[in-house]
């Protein structure tokens, strides 16, 4: 069974931090790819970092890079998203992904969690 549990998601005030959570089924962190996206009200949903579980490769989109980090807890079957100096533009839905190859294009994503609500307040 592929389960993704995301958790961590809250409100901040600008410029404040997060740490996302997801804890993935032993099939689920088979992938070769764990991912986090986001979907703002009203927007299309998108790619935010992506972790090559084998050797470690992180992407990050542009509007993040250099203020998340994506990782990973084999023993946990856990992936981690670090979020600092957080906008209200960073206001969304975050999902975990878990997929064969990385690719921030949403409909090839085969495998996705509930969600975890994440708002940023100015």
């Amino acid at each position: 069974q592929v389960q993704l549990v995301e958790s961590g998601g809250g409100s901040v005030q600008e410029g404040g931090s997060l740490k996302l959570s997801c804890t993935a089924s032993t099939r689920a962190y088979s992938a070769s790819c764990m991912g986090w996206f986001r979907q703002a009200s009203g927007k299309e949903r998108e790619g935010v970092a992506l972790l090559y579980r084998s050797i470690g490769t992180t992407y990050y989109s542009d509007s993040v890079k250099g203020r998340f980090t994506i990782s990973q807890d084999n023993a946990k079957n856990t992936v981690y998203l670090q979020m600092n100096s957080l906008k209200p533009e960073d206001t969304a839905m975050y999902y975990c992904s878990s997929s064969g190859a990385c690719t921030m294009d949403p409909p090839r994503i085969p495998y996705w969690g509930q969600g975890t609500q994440v708002t940023v307040s100015s």
